[in-house]
């Protein structure tokens, strides 16, 4: 209510919110964006995977595996600990000065790769809470039934232990929709990038504006999905829903 009261309002109005501008540069942005969904699509699989593998790596209690859950230990904290736009760089930059052929070179494969190491390491924390979180009773009876600790992990324990973390890991997955638009930094060619050639075409700020409702577009559905799936699984474990 404030805002179109200031001075420089018009201008700003001109400048970002341009329904001229919105028509014509909305079509090649939805175009645009449908690179970020082809990454977003590999690399959501690729980093359930990995994350899986390094929880149940932290959580074996094998000693003879200790230099596996070291392994993963430093990978989390390394992968946590460097921000996600410095590890596209890092990457999306340095693998392809190897001299790898052009196919295998393309900042598009590096920045996807950088995104599946990163989201991996947050993801598998996920996990590993999951994990500790089935009780202890649970996997003694499965030992006194004659089961292995493969079987116990692979038969009482993963099943629970992934239910219970389908919301936290849907916030995470909606967090990775967005972040996609940082392979634009390296090269690639997706909404983001596109929304600043547009921009410089124009001359206006308008397709950022676009290019922010596609996301909303996609991101608000995900979020309330995550929202009822949190508020299931209170109402199934004893807890208040709230309305």
């Amino acid at each position: 209510m404030l805002v179109p009261l200031t001075p420089g309002w018009p201008k700003v109005k001109r400048s970002f919110f341009d329904g001229h501008v919105f028509v014509e540069t909305f079509p090649a942005l939805i175009r645009a964006f449908w690179l970020d969904v082809k990454i977003f699509l590999v690399a959501v699989p690729c980093i359930f995977v990995l994350a899986l593998l390094i929880a149940l790596a932290r959580n074996t209690r094998n000693p003879a595996l200790f230099p596996l859950r070291a392994f993963a230990a430093v990978y989390t904290d390394v992968f946590r600990g460097i921000p996600v736009i410095l590890t596209i760089y890092l990457i999306g930059f340095g693998v392809p000065g190897l001299g790898l052929s052009r196919e295998w070179g393309r900042p598009v494969i590096w920045g996807s790769v950088a995104l599946i190491l990163a989201y991996s390491a947050y993801v598998s924390e996920v996990f590993r809470a999951g994990i500790e979180s089935v009780h202890e009773s649970q996997r003694a009876a499965a030992r006194s039934l004659g089961m292995t600790n493969g079987q116990t992990m692979r038969s009482i324990v993963l099943p629970q232990a992934v239910r219970r973390v389908v919301p936290p890991l849907m916030n995470d997955f909606i967090s990775l929709q967005k972040d996609v638009a940082l392979v634009s930094l390296i090269g690639p060619v997706e909404i983001l990038r596109r929304a600043g050639i547009e921009k410089s075409l124009f001359a206006n700020f308008t397709p950022y504006v676009g290019a922010a409702v596609i996301f909303l577009a996609v991101t608000i559905p995900l979020t309330r999905t995550a929202d009822y799936l949190m508020a299931r699984q209170r109402r199934r474990t004893g807890g208040t829903a709230i309305a």
